[in-house]
């Protein structure tokens, strides 16, 4: 569980996955509100790490190097597991040694609706493995990977930073042969600390990685075009200039990390970006 200054929010999830039996691994980003000392002392069996800097996404990979377990379900600070998913979970991944991430269902805690991306997996848009229905696509809060697999992949990507970073993990595991399934009985809950909508600085991250992914994994035209349409935006719009800023700094890194994925992948991975109803027709 990776974490910056959200220090209640994350009290009340841990307290969700003590009740839970779990052992739990807490990498602070540097956080500046008293973050580390309350878990400490609210918390002492959780095993903490203290960055001395913001690593975002990449603090998460921290977490699992320390892992002496084959298996590592991540949590952001704003989610928990419900009590039986991990064994679930790591069921599946003891009968399937070609699977290298389990996905559960997404929970809203509010009110227990499941979010837009747990319908679509439900779907089977991508086809169905032995161990259920193939993603690749899915919030790192509700994925349980294989330790080995999401190391040998290098982890969530420093040049991201945060935001869609799952998205170019999955395309690599993918890559290297890995299956990436949902699985209905094993159920991440997530109760928002941010704002009900993302704001125009996280659009422009997330937008940025996007765009960024394009270049890293997918085909030439592909990135091309998500480019140019970004950069029509930016013509109008602050958000899409931020975004557009932050892919141009960021592309000579990526062209020098650029490797496209086989067709097969790119085909289904643009089959995961429709949404549902037009993947559907």
């Amino acid at each position: 569980m990776a974490t910056r200054d959200r220090r209640e929010s994350l009290l009340r999830s841990l307290s969700r996955l003590d009740r839970a039996g779990t052992p739990v691994v807490v990498v602070d980003n540097a956080s500046s509100d008293g973050t580390a000392e309350a878990v400490r002392g609210v918390h002492p069996s959780v095993r903490l790490v203290e960055l001395p800097a913001n690593a975002g996404a990449v603090a998460r990979t921290d977490g699992v190097r320390l892992a002496t377990t084959p298996y590592v379900a991540f949590a952001d600070d704003d989610s928990w597991w419900e009590p039986g998913s991990l064994a679930a979970a790591a069921d599946l991944l003891d009968a399937h040694p070609d699977i290298a991430v389990v996905v559960g269902r997404v929970r809203m805690a509010g009110d227990g609706s499941e979010d837009a991306v747990t319908r679509k997996h439900r779907a089977g848009l991508l086809g169905r493995s032995p161990g259920g229905p193939d993603v690749l696509s899915y919030p790192a809060f509700a994925a349980v990977v294989r330790r080995n697999a999401y190391l040998a992949a290098g982890g969530f990507s420093p040049l991201l930073f945060f935001g869609g970073e799952e998205h170019l993990l999955a395309l690599d595991l993918a890559a290297a042969g890995w299956q990436q399934v949902f699985a209905e009985d094993v159920v991440a809950w997530h109760s928002p600390a941010g704002p009900d909508r993302p704001t125009a600085a996280r659009w422009a991250l997330q937008t940025r990685n996007d765009v960024l992914v394009d270049w890293l994994r997918r085909p030439l035209p592909v990135a091309l075009a998500a480019t140019g349409r970004l950069a029509r935006r930016a013509l109008t719009e602050p958000a899409a200039r931020t975004a557009l800023t932050g892919v141009v700094g960021r592309l000579p890194a990526a062209l020098r990390q650029r490797r496209p994925v086989p067709a097969e992948v790119e085909r289904r991975f643009a089959t995961a970006q429709r949404p549902l109803a037009q993947s559907r027709s």
